[in-house]
C-alpha cells in the first residue's frame, strides 16, 4: 500500500531547488551580471523546475488517492481476510511490563477477529528484575535449585517461556509469581496453539536484559508460532530484540494490516517482520495471504 509520507520528501527537494534558483536568478540578474544568453538559460531552468514541482504534485495527489483506494479496499476485505483463521486456537500474550496498553487491546481485537476469541493465558511481567531475590525463592525449591547463580537468568526465561506455552505444572511460575508477575490470569490447563508478546517498556539492560533474552528466545523454540507484536508509533521499537531472539514481528498491530500480519504469523505464515516502518518491516507488509479451505458440508 503507497504512503503519502515517503513522497514528501522529493517534493520538498524540488521545491527547494525552484526556490534557490528563483533567488540566485533574480539576485544575479539584478546586478547585470549574466549576460542576455545566461540570463536565458536561467530562464529556461527555472520554467523546467516549475514544471517539475507540477509533476511531482500531480503524482502525490494520484499517490494519495491510490492510498486512500487501498486503505478502503483493506477496510472492506478485512473481515473475510481474518474469519476462522485461528478458530479453536488457544494463544497467550505476554506483557513485558504492568500494561499492553494499546498494543494489547489491539492483539485481542484481532483475536476474537480471527475466531480466537479472548487471550487464553495472560502474564505480564514486572521488570526490572531482581536477580539476588529470584535466586533467594529458587533455593528454597530443591527441584528449582538449578537454576540459581551466575549466568542462570537467561536458562530462568527460557523455561519460564517452555511453561508458559505447555501449560499444565508451572512449578517455575508458581515460584516466582511475588518477583515477576504483575499480572497473570486465564486457564493454566493447556498447551497454548501461539504467543503474542508484547514490550510495554523502554530497552532494559543488565540482569534484565538477559533474563529477557532467554524468555524471548524460550519463545521463539518452543513449537508454536510466537510474534512479537507493537503499535506503529512505538518508540522505541522493541523490533531489534525481539528479532534477535529469532521472533517474527508486527510493527503496526494497531492497524488493519498489522492485525492481518499477526493472525497470519499464528496460523503459521512466513516467518519474518512485517508492518510499516522502513527499518523494522524489511519483508513488507504482509505474510502471503493464503486462501483458507472452505469447510465440507456437514463438516
Amino acid at each position: 500500500m503507497f504512503d503519502f509520507r515517503y513522497h514528501v520528501a522529493s517534493l520538498a527537494a524540488v521545491f527547494l531547488a525552484l526556490v534557490i534558483g528563483i533567488l540566485v536568478g533574480v539576485g544575479v540578474s539584478g546586478r547585470g551580471l549574466v549576460d542576455k544568453s545566461e540570463r536565458k538559460i536561467l530562464q529556461s531552468n527555472i520554467e523546467r523546475l516549475t514544471g517539475d514541482l507540477d509533476a511531482e504534485q500531480a503524482r502525490n495527489a494520484q499517490l494519495e488517492q491510490q492510498q486512500n483506494w487501498s486503505r478502503t479496499l483493506v477496510q472492506d476485505a478485512y473481515p473475510a481476510l481474518m474469519y476462522g483463521r485461528l478458530t479453536g486456537k488457544r494463544i497467550a500474550l505476554v506483557v513485558v511490563g504492568s500494561d499492553a496498553g494499546g498494543a494489547g487491546k489491539s492483539v485481542r481485537k484481532a483475536l476474537v477477529d480471527a475466531g480466537a476469541g479472548d487471550v487464553y493465558r495472560y502474564r505480564a511481567i514486572k521488570v526490572p528484575v531482581d536477580a539476588a531475590s529470584i535466586d533467594g525463592a529458587l533455593v528454597a525449591n530443591k527441584q528449582l535449585a538449578g537454576y540459581t547463580g551466575d549466568g542462570k537468568l537467561g536458562d530462568v526465561g527460557r523455561e519460564l517461556a517452555h511453561e508458559l506455552v505447555h501449560g499444565g505444572k508451572t512449578p517455575l511460575w508458581d515460584a516466582l509469581t511475588s518477583q515477576l508477575v504483575e499480572e497473570r490470569h486465564g486457564s493454566e490447563s493447556k498447551a497454548v496453539d501461539g504467543v503474542v508478546i508484547v514490550r510495554a517498556v523502554p530497552p532494559q539492560g543488565g540482569e534484565t536484559a538477559r533474563f529477557l533474552t532467554g524468555l524471548y528466545e524460550g519463545l521463539a523454540s518452543a513449537g508454536v508460532p510466537a510474534v512479537g507484536a507493537e503499535v506503529h508509533e512505538a518508540n522505541p521499537t522493541a523490533v531489534p530484540a525481539f528479532s534477535q531472539a529469532s521472533l517474527p514481528t508486527v510493527d503496526d498491530v494497531d492497524q488493519p494490516l498489522g492485525r492481518l500480519a499477526l493472525v497470519l504469523l499464528l496460523a503459521g505464515g512466513d516467518h519474518g517482520r512485517y508492518g510499516t516502518g522502513k527499518e523494522t518491516a524489511p519483508d513488507g507488509l504482509l505474510p502471503p495471504v493464503v486462501p483458507l479451505t472452505p469447510a465440507a458440508p456437514g463438516a
